[in-house]
């Protein structure tokens, strides 16, 4: 990160004054104005706004508590440890940790040089980064969507070891002195800023550990991989051979873990490949159907029907007369 935004972040704030001074323990009114621990977002926001950054508060327990909006931590230098929903983390420089509003998260004393941010983001922010993310199923997707649900989903949190990855470290230092030096047109560019920081994370989604073990992570992100660039003629058994596990085993970790078969997953992925093509090309249905690895014309229309609802030439027809409409829409708008 820049050293002068390093700088800026280190400076020890009025807070942590009073605890270098002898206080034992957080101000909760800082936080909140409840008995119960939960950090209210109406503490740490101007009134209007959707995404605020503040540094980390170091030399204190901060004990065990929730949020009502969706946090995510970045470790500019040095380290802290979490503990969220008993699991110990240890977040080091470079990496991102997302939480969701359910997590119980506690936070061990941090020292002088160990320099985190907090963005404190509410729901409606998400809405470009989600349209951003929203071609495909992905677990990064299934946690927003249940982030910006406010339900207890599988996944409280999710790790990113991104550290040595330069387009989301630049991505999120971005971010980080857009909000903080409280730049012009700030939210446009955030909320952009952050739709491509989902993009670049979708593209690593090794490097990432959730509630779940983190062995449960690979194993997924691996079948997840192998789908997507093997959608037309991918098989089950090639998969489990290239991962060196049973084939069996495999089978029922992916229905455990997505809970839908390989097949149906193989499936998913032909259709939204299908139906990028009939959106965005002039490609005719029947090149389609073969290019995205079906051999069987009917039962592609069979399943096409069930899925959406039509066939694919009206599918086709219905998203040119939307498009038209939205660009007749603007048109209008432009005039007013």
């Amino acid at each position: 990160m820049h050293e002068e935004l390093i700088r800026e972040l280190s400076v020890i704030t009025e807070e942590e004054q009073r605890i270098l001074a002898g206080r034992q323990e957080i101000d909760q009114q800082i936080y909140t104005e409840k008995k119960e621990m939960i950090v209210d977002c109406d503490k740490l926001l101007q009134k209007g706004k959707l995404i605020q950054v503040r540094p980390h508060t170091r030399f204190v327990h901060f004990p065990e508590h929730r949020h009502n909006y969706i946090e995510v931590i970045y470790m500019c230098q040095g380290a802290t440890t979490h503990i969220i929903n008993g699991n110990r983390i240890l977040l080091k420089t470079g990496e991102l940790l997302f939480l969701n509003q359910n997590a119980v998260q506690e936070i061990l004393p941090a020292g002088k040089e160990d320099i985190a941010v907090n963005f404190i983001v509410l729901p409606e922010f998400f809405d470009t980064a989600f349209s951003m993310i929203s071609g495909e199923e992905n677990m990064l997707k299934t946690f927003l969507v249940d982030a910006l649900c406010g339900k207890d989903g599988e996944t409280s949190y999710l790790h990113f070891h991104v550290a040595d990855i330069l387009p989301v470290q630049n991505l999120v230092e971005n971010m980080v002195w857009t909000i903080f030096y409280d730049s012009s047109n700030k939210r446009s560019c955030t909320q952009i800023t952050m739709g491509l920081l989902f993009l670049q994370l979708l593209n690593y989604m090794d490097k990432m550990e959730t509630g779940r073990n983190r062995f449960d992570t690979e194993v997924m992100a691996a079948v997840l991989s192998y789908v997507d660039e093997h959608y037309r003629n991918g098989t089950l058994s090639e998969l489990a051979g290239q991962m060196n596990t049973d084939i069996y085993w495999l089978s029922r970790e992916i229905k455990k873990q997505t809970g839908k078969t390989y097949k149906e997953l193989l499936q998913e992925k032909r259709m939204q490949q299908a139906v990028w093509l009939l959106t965005n090309s002039a490609v005719s249905v029947s090149d389609i159907i073969e290019s995205v690895g079906y051999d069987n014309t009917s039962y592609f229309y069979r399943k096409f029907r069930e899925k959406y609802g039509m066939s694919p030439k009206e599918y086709r027809m219905n998203q040119k007369e939307s498009l038209s409409e939205d660009w007749n829409c603007k048109k209008g708008r432009s005039f007013m």
